[in-house]
């Protein structure tokens, strides 16, 4: 939006618990100890197997950002699921880990900001991307762990946009693939039939072997491509731009979230730089690494969170991973050395 228009079809609403449908004179109503209306509900505490409405709100409109807070362990960021539906489609349009979606990988919050993201340390998040929807938007929030989970959010949402018929709905999804196979491609987009347009991934792997595991080009297949596509990138460390200079450097568009150790998190965001499809279109990455000074195959831990544009009704979304599945061989904080303990106690 440019800042300056004031479109008189536009208003604005703020989805959270304080006001959970968003509607006039309606936030804030809650009691604390301080009495009504004076921050009586700022946060859920999520049990293990509950879900959440977030948001049920009718159109049209746009969710402009999505914020939200909750502890930066393991359990909250691969355990907590959020799901989409836009206009009254029967199967969600995206469904994805929190952290994922949030641009974290492997369970474990790093501090950054991109055009799509911006990640603290102690875990709250913002979602930048717009959200548009025609007749009505829902949103969950799914405790698919073990554990008792604290909560805050916020939808920043304007009511009234004119949105044609075909607007892209968001759609966001995860794939992990715990390790990969040599010689077949990860797909970081499964096949999607219909129009749309790729925004870019989050992803996340963990190196399995001793080879470097960033030199697999990436490969779009648009339109009716077969055994070879029409977009062929870099490898995938100068498609997400450290170019073999391996550190944690965000940017805009492109960057390392993390590195350290055998973890590392990479992202792109093709959006000054938009690919688009008519038909079809299917992302992949090759599992080529580097090692002793030239190409190999390679197997290692991948997974990605997704996200793209296509208008509804689009067709399902691949089947989510399983708790186990999300939850294996995650990261974990360095033992501490007695040492270290020993001149933290002092």
């Amino acid at each position: 939006m440019h800042p300056y228009l004031l479109d008189p079809r536009l208003q604005t609403r703020w989805i959270n618990f304080e006001n959970p449908s968003g509607a006039p004179g309606m936030g804030g109503r809650a009691a604390s100890p301080l009495g009504v209306g004076r921050k009586g509900a700022p946060a859920r505490l999520i049990q293990p197997g509950e879900t959440l409405q977030l948001a049920d709100v009718e159109g049209p409109g746009t969710f402009r950002d999505l914020w939200c807070a909750t502890v930066p362990t393991p359990a909250a960021l691969r355990g907590l699921i959020v799901r989409a539906w836009w206009d009254d489609q029967e199967y969600p349009s995206f469904e994805c880990p929190l952290g994922d979606l949030m641009g974290c990988a492997h369970g474990k919050v790093v501090g950054f900001t991109s055009a799509v993201h911006s990640a603290e340390l102690h875990g709250s998040f913002h979602l930048w991307l717009p959200m548009p929807f025609r007749a009505r938007a829902r949103l969950t929030l799914e405790n698919d762990s073990d554990d008792a989970l604290p909560f805050a959010f916020q939808i920043a949402a304007t009511l009234g946009d004119a949105h044609e018929s075909q607007v892209g709905r968001l759609h966001v999804a995860f794939r992990r693939e715990n390790p990969t196979t040599p010689q077949r491609d990860f797909e970081l987009l499964p096949l999607r039939q219909g129009r749309g347009r790729y925004l870019g991934s989050v992803i996340g792997v963990r190196a399995l072997g001793d080879a470097f595991w960033g030199e697999g080009e990436v490969k779009v297949f648009v339109d009716g491509d077969q055994a070879f596509p029409t977009l062929c990138g870099p490898g995938a460390d100068d498609w997400s731009g450290f170019s073999g200079v391996h550190a944690a450097r965000p940017s805009l568009y492109h960057g390392t979230a993390l590195k350290s150790g055998r973890f590392s998190s990479i992202y792109r965001w093709h959006l000054p730089d938009p690919v688009l499809w008519q038909k079809e279109a299917r992302v992949v990455v090759q599992q080529i690494g580097w090692r002793d000074g030239s190409l190999c195959e390679t197997a290692d831990d991948w997974s990605c969170a997704t996200f793209w544009y296509e208008p509804t009704p689009s067709h399902r979304m691949m089947p989510l991973a399983t708790w186990e599945e999300r939850s294996a061989d995650l990261w974990r904080e360095p033992e501490l050395t007695e040492q270290a303990k020993a001149k933290g106690a002092a």
